[in-house]
Parts: C-alpha cells; structure tokens; sequence
C-alpha cells in the first residue's frame, strides 16, 4: 500500500504531493515500484496534529481519488475518518476505507456500511493531538486485541459482512516504544482474529528512536520492521518508500514458501 499524503503536515511528506501533477507522478512512480494499493489521505494523523474540517477534507481527497480513478488501474484507500469522505470517497471509486478511529466518529459506522468498500478498522489510543503525550495500558497486546475484537462485532452488528473487514493495530498511535515492540513480537495475536492484518510502520517515530536516525533516513530499521511484522502475519504493508519494502515483502515471502508456511 502506497502511501500518497495530499497533506500540508503529513510528518514525513507533508505538502510534496497537494497539486495534482506531483501527486500523480508519485502514484506512478509508486505502481512502478511495485504498489498494489494506494492510500489517499487529506487529514494528517500524526502526533500533535490539528484536526482538519470537513469540507477542506475532502476538497483536498476527492478530486484526487478521481484523478486516479481515470488514469490508473489500481485499488484506491481513503485515509479518513470522516463520514463525509468516505461516502463521496467510494462515490468516486475508492475500494478501501483505512479508519485510524475504526469507526467511531458520529455516523461513521453507518456511513461505511452503506458503501460497499472494504474497511479497515485501527486501533488508536486517544487523540492525533494527544496521543503520545502519556499512553497507559497494563497489557498492551491484549487491550489492542480486545479493542478491535469489539470494533469488529460492532461492525458486524451494523451490517457489515465480516469479508469487508481488515485490522491494523496501530503502531505509533497512542504507544510508547515498549508497547509497539510487544505489539510487534506478539503480532500472530492480532492475526489470531481471523482477519487481514494491515501495518504501518514506515518512517514511524519508534525507529527513531531505536536507531536514533531521522525521519528521512528510517529506512534500513522500517524494512526491519516490516519483514518482521510480515513474518508475524501482517498481509497488507502501508509504505512511504515502496519499493524497497516490496523486495523485503518478496524475500519474506520466498522464505516462508520455501519453509512449506503458505498460509
């Protein structure tokens, strides 16, 4: 999953991508390198980040989506927890709604489940504006499992088929470095829900702060991550610098068909 931020403030792109021809530039550049699936996001969720209102959203998202709808053939995401753009969103031909609020905002579950997109449900603890200020649990693995063990139920009951469905635990939101590394060593656990698992932890601040590099220079500890996160049941990876994380998805993949795992 490429990640295209049509943002002023993403935290590692933000502002590259907003007028039409750099984005759709680096959506070609991102299909050559290898992207199955492209993530369009208008509200930048990073920690500290300031809520964006619904009508910048979407002017921001869905000519975009259009645009990449006409010229290219490829699965689109919407970045978005507002029901407003998911709905005109899957209007204009997005396959996936990506929720890092996993449908919790006022309308949002109704709204997703009268599109016919796919949907993935995020855990996030807290707020974009608060949530790295003090995070708490006492069994992080356990509470992000139980958390969207119950945001899929919840779905369910609203009359979403348990096929739309994907998870993401949420690496980076709302978790210090000793909860993601848990989440990442644990991982099978979220896979144990019987859904996809999609992951993102390209660029993230707790490479930082293991390697102690910048947010440019993350790479070589993202790929890391990544093929241990694939290694550990992730099926959908979310990346800014895509083709080095498809050759890791390739290698992971030889690896474990030559060890009979297939699954």
């Amino acid at each position: 999953m490429g990640v295209l931020n049509v943002t002023p403030d993403s935290f590692s792109d933000g502002g590259k991508f907003r007028a039409v021809d750099d984005a759709l530039r680096h959506v070609a550049k991102m299909l050559e390198d290898g992207a199955a699936i492209i993530d369009v996001g208008g509200e930048s969720t990073r920690p500290g980040a300031a809520a964006v209102g619904e009508a910048e959203e979407l002017q921001r998202v869905i000519p975009i989506i259009e645009h990449i709808r006409a010229r290219f053939d490829v699965p689109i995401s919407v970045d978005t927890s507002t029901p407003a753009v998911m709905a005109e969103a899957a209007a204009a031909g997005a396959a996936l709604i990506n929720d890092v609020r996993a449908l919790r905002r006022p309308d949002a579950m109704a709204t997703a489940a009268n599109t016919s997109a796919a949907i993935c449900l995020m855990h996030m603890q807290g707020e974009p504006a608060t949530m790295q200020s003090e995070p708490q649990y006492v069994d992080p693995v356990t509470e992000i499992h139980d958390f969207l063990e119950a945001r899929v139920a919840a779905a369910v009951a609203a009359g979403i088929d348990r096929t739309r469905l994907l998870v993401d635990p949420g690496f980076g939101f709302g978790k210090r470095l000793a909860h993601n590394l848990a989440l990442l060593a644990q991982l099978p656990r979220i896979g144990a829900l019987g859904l996809p698992v999609l992951i993102g932890l390209s660029r993230k601040s707790m490479l930082g702060a293991l390697t102690g590099r910048d947010v440019h220079d993350r790479l070589a500890g993202g790929i890391a991550a990544t093929a241990l996160a694939l290694q550990g049941g992730a099926c959908i990876v979310r990346a800014h610098d895509v083709a080095a994380t498809v050759d890791a998805a390739r290698v992971v993949a030889a690896v474990r068909e030559a060890s009979g795992d297939c699954s």
